[in-house]
């Protein structure tokens, strides 16, 4: 394991604090989260050792959870019909600030916290997109505030939500839909990255579906012509897929994995499923997109003669930008800075990068603030459906190698080490003092929701694009 090292001072280089925040006030929170780097970096390994994924991650909720517990905040466990959902809550009446809390794993990728490329043995899953990370460095965050709050007899309520399953099981749509977030003047949130930036970053829509094919088993050679293949329907239907794709508009992404095959080549399959996910920009275009995948389907299963039944798995709307809080977090992240490696940090990430395929960073990078940018981002999250219901800011954090991309073993590796664990501290200070500015700035915060109302729509009615399932708390199993 990569050793935990303390990370070192922040560079004040631009103490560009408003009137609602004085100088001696941001260096005493920052220096308090530089106090607590151990307890954030413990939190942050165990979840990365963990690397349970969507809906099963008992023991990372149990262990966000309990570190909030143990510093007063008051625990709701099982919100939203969700076990492994939370909420943990600070202070008393208005404004209440929300930050948001991921913890899950993906799936079939696992790596140590090695710069080479080396899987866990026997291990299913790994912290690719950083969620590790997410968790710790919010909940150090809101540690922070409860402080802050409790010292300066600010009236107000912090509250974190403890969000599952973001990596494809919508875990906070369920919450949305259970009215978990009517009461917040703002939620916050970050993600892990090879950046660090306050971007107004918009996303795409998403829907997911496991496509069910049911035919009829025979003997390959025997007797074929008894069978039907519910993997011809399979087959049938992604290429029908990926003819449409010259069809679609351009923006749109499509991408699926067969889960479901067959066992063996001389049983014709009486059952296989792929799982598919279509994303557009807007969720009116992407409901019109995923009408045509429907049709494929049952095209397909019509021609190859089997059936065909499909479970939607999750649906997430754009990210909704907020200028007005992006344009309030760039200048705080400014205050904090980037990411500062030490030499042995700087030796570590110089053999990730050499691994890395034409990265659009360079070493050194991580100790950048970006521009601020308005910009379309294409991944997908479910912080879109909190950003259609409330005001929302987020912001990125170079917590891996500069260049690196999300989803591969190199995020895996540095989210495991004090590189990521250090990121994680930006972070968190980074959304301390945004949450001290909201609670302070009665101002900025209805600006903040005067251009909510006009960006969302005076006509806007919030439909969930998952429809009203109940949260699939077995689709990693």
């Amino acid at each position: 394991m990569f050793p935990l090292l303390r990370l070192v001072a922040p560079v004040f280089c631009c103490l560009c604090i408003s009137t609602y925040a004085h100088a001696d006030e941001t260096r005493e929170i920052l220096n308090y989260i530089d106090a607590r780097y151990e307890q954030t970096a413990k939190v942050a390994e165990a979840l990365w050792d963990y690397a349970e994924v969507g809906y099963q991650e008992v023991r990372s909720s149990r262990l966000l959870q309990d570190s909030l517990a143990a510093e007063g905040f008051t625990i709701q466990s099982g919100v939203a019909n969700i076990p492994t959902a939370f909420t943990a809550t600070f202070g008393r009446g208005k404004p209440v600030i929300g930050i948001l809390a991921e913890f899950d794993a993906l799936p079939g990728i696992n790596q140590d916290a090695s710069p080479q490329r080396s899987p866990i043995k026997n291990k299913a899953a790994g912290q690719a997109c950083g969620h590790n990370l997410f968790g710790a460095g919010s909940t150090g965050a809101a540690i922070a505030i409860r402080r802050w709050l409790e010292d300066s007899g600010t009236q107000g309520t912090i509250r974190v939500y403890g969000t599952p399953a973001e990596e494809g099981g919508s875990g906070k749509v369920y919450m949305v839909r259970a009215g978990l977030f009517d009461d917040v003047d703002v939620a916050m949130h970050w993600h892990p990255d090879d950046e660090n930036g306050s971007f107004a970053r918009t996303s795409l829509a998403n829907r997911s579906a496991k496509f069910r094919f049911r035919g009829v088993s025979a003997h390959a050679a025997g007797a074929p012509h008894k069978a039907r293949s519910a993997l011809d329907g399979v087959e049938a239907f992604n290429h029908m897929i990926n003819l449409m794709r010259e069809h679609v508009p351009q923006e749109t992404r499509i991408h699926y994995v067969i889960t479901s095959g067959g066992n063996a080549p001389n049983v014709v399959p009486d059952f296989a499923e792929v799982f598919y996910y279509v994303r557009h920009p807007r969720a009116d275009h992407l409901k019109d997109i995923w009408k045509r995948v429907e049709q494929a389907a049952r095209g397909a299963a019509l021609g190859t003669g089997v059936a065909v039944d499909w479970e939607i798995i999750h649906g997430n709307h754009p990210l909704l930008i907020n200028e007005t809080l992006a344009k309030m977090m760039d200048k705080k992240m400014r205050i904090v800075g980037g990411v500062i490696y030490n030499r042995q940090e700087q030796a570590f990430a110089r053999k990730i990068y050499a691994t890395l395929d034409n990265p659009h960073f360079a070493l050194g990078d991580q100790t950048k603030v970006q521009p601020y940018k308005v910009n379309q981002g294409y991944g997908s999250t479910d912080v879109g459906d909190v950003s259609l219901t409330v005001p929302t800011v987020g912001l990125s954090v170079a917590t891996w190698v500069p260049g690196t991309s999300s989803h591969s073993w190199q995020a895996v590796a540095a989210s495991g080490t004090s590189i990521g664990f250090k990121g994680a501290q930006v972070a968190a200070k980074t959304l301390a003092l945004g949450a001290i500015e909201l609670f302070k700035n009665p101002e900025l915060r209805n600006a903040a929701r005067v251009e909510f109302e006009l960006r969302r729509g005076a006509d806007f009615t919030y439909e969930a694009l998952l429809g009203d399932r109940a949260p699939p708390l077995d689709y990693r199993k």
